[in-house]
């Protein structure tokens, strides 16, 4: 099993929200903006470092622990924001990086730990998955570091998680919210007013 004590978290939080039509990740929901969720569950794991990728926020991801750094141009693309935070962390020393969304507010510890159990050295590739498709969080070992450096577009790292091990979690606990709909259909899960608040 990879330590998460040697494992940098990158937190994507650098998103255009085209979709959203607005800034996404700081709308109310449970009284805290959105991409605090996230944040939120994975404070429970001792990852070596925290990053957090971002473009003109104002969410104070620095006052939780998160080392910032920019994306100036987030319109090339998620893979981009990858590259940012996956040379931070390979220049930190990191032994692999979990790459998470900040726009997944019901990722949980127990899910992460269950992709630690997964991981096989430094080449490891784990993913999460809603019995369907690969997708993020995803666990990638320090042999994947160039490959995921040299990624481009929109695409993030989707190819390479195709090829890794996949542990299966629900649905609804792997939402992605990339709509203004897909945050109303959560925010009616919960019994919430339109606010979310």
């Amino acid at each position: 099993m990879l330590e998460p004590e040697r494992v940098a978290l990158v937190l994507l939080a650098a998103g255009c929200s085209q979709r959203f039509d607005g800034d996404k990740l700081s709308e109310p929901f449970l009284n805290k903006p959105l991409a605090f969720h996230a944040v939120t569950a994975l404070a429970r794991v001792p990852f070596m470092m925290r990053i957090a990728v971002v473009s003109d926020t104002r969410l104070d991801f620095a006052g939780l622990g998160y080392q910032l750094v920019e994306n100036p141009d987030p319109s090339l693309g998620q893979a981009r924001s990858l590259c940012f935070g996956v040379a931070a962390a390979k220049k930190a020393g990191a032994q692999a990086v979990l790459v998470a969304l900040a726009d997944m507010p019901r990722v949980t510890a127990t899910h992460i730990y269950r992709m630690f159990d997964r991981a096989d050295g430094p080449a490891t590739i784990v993913a999460s998955s809603d019995g369907i498709s690969p997708m993020p969080p995803a666990l990638f070992g320090r042999d994947l570091f160039d490959d995921l450096l040299d990624l481009e577009g929109d695409e993030g790292a989707r190819q390479l998680i195709k090829r890794g091990h996949h542990v299966v979690a629900s649905p609804a606990e792997l939402v992605d919210i990339d709509t203004r709909e897909d945050l109303a259909n959560l925010r009616e899960l919960y019994g919430l007013e339109a606010d979310g608040k």
